[in-house]
């Protein structure tokens, strides 16, 4: 297995604007910027020590080609993508570790919420509607199990965007719309269900059942426009099951970070700082992303 890159340096070819739990932000120019994906990978808030190899080329990848399947299902739709090329300023050595995990995008006011959408009962969720009955303080069907799709379709369920280090809070949409304003909110509410009703048809059709993800918009300053930004439906920021072994009532099996997850509760290390996988872990989860990814684009 290739070594894992979990720090990059792009040995000053451009000033770096922010760094995330995943991805690094370069400034190219007054109006674009280089998102770069690296290995690394966080569960629970918190950013293992070792990365998982090519985890990031396979994040850059699969963003790519959904923002090509969305915009054929959603003409309207503007995403930040420009380019896989990378800026000129890129120095020929750095050319090769950067390529396939960079992608150039438009600058955005980035919305501070993250766009969660829930087609099925699970996680957070589940726990929460096991309590009270509700999803994000929304009143949903009764006598709902475990993995069960909700029955009126998927919900919006937003989230405050922490800062690193932070944990992200769910909240209702109402607190979404004080924190982003009209026509903000409006705006992203629907498109983000608009955006998960079209990749659960495209992946479904593929043998794999995308249960929620979340979605990161911007507002274009110049045309006020509400566009599409960061990373979308990776295994990262979704949560992929396999249709062939899908059953209600339980939890399922899953082709993202969940075998990470699994292994730090497991382990007693749930939220710990330090921890470094075993090799098993890593060889596991890269195995999982891998699938996914192979499912979903027909790609090798």
């Amino acid at each position: 297995m290739s070594e894992a890159i979990t720090k990059l340096d792009l040995q000053g070819a451009l000033p770096l604007v922010a760094s995330g739990k995943v991805r690094d932000l370069y400034q190219v120019d007054d109006k674009t910027l280089l998102f770069v994906a690296s290995d690394r990978i966080s569960a629970y808030d918190v950013i293992m020590e070792n990365g998982v190899p090519n985890k990031g080329v396979l994040l850059t990848l699969c963003t790519k080609t959904w923002f090509e399947i969305l915009t054929k299902a959603i003409p309207s739709l503007r995403t930040h993508f420009i380019t896989l090329d990378l800026p000129p300023q890129i120095p020929e050595s750095l050319r090769p570790k950067l390529q396939n995990r960079s992608m150039q995008v438009r600058k955005l006011r980035i919305l501070p919420i993250e766009a969660i959408v829930r087609g099925y009962i699970t996680g957070s969720a589940w726990k929460e509607y096991q309590k009270s009955g509700t999803v994000h303080g929304i009143k949903v069907a009764p006598g709902l199990q475990e993995s069960e799709a909700f029955p009126d379709g998927p919900i919006y369920t937003p989230s405050t965007k922490a800062e690193l280090g932070e944990h992200d809070e769910n909240i209702h949409p109402d607190q979404a719309t004080a924190i982003v304003g009209e026509p903000y909110a409006s705006t992203i509410a629907s498109l983000a269900v608009q955006l998960y009703k079209a990749a659960h048809a495209y992946a479904l059709e593929r043998g794999v059942i995308i249960a929620d993800t979340k979605f990161e918009f911007g507002v274009d300053e110049e045309t006020n426009e509400v566009v599409l930004a960061d990373e979308v439906l990776t295994p990262d920021s979704s949560r992929f099951w396999p249709k062939d072994s899908y059953k209600i009532g339980q939890g399922q099996a899953s082709f993202d970070k969940q075998y990470l997850r699994d292994w730090l509760v497991s382990e007693g290390l749930k939220g710990k700082e330090g921890v470094r996988m075993s090799d098993e872990v890593v060889q596991k989860t890269a195995e999982k992303y891998k699938e996914a990814w192979e499912k979903i684009t027909g790609s090798q």
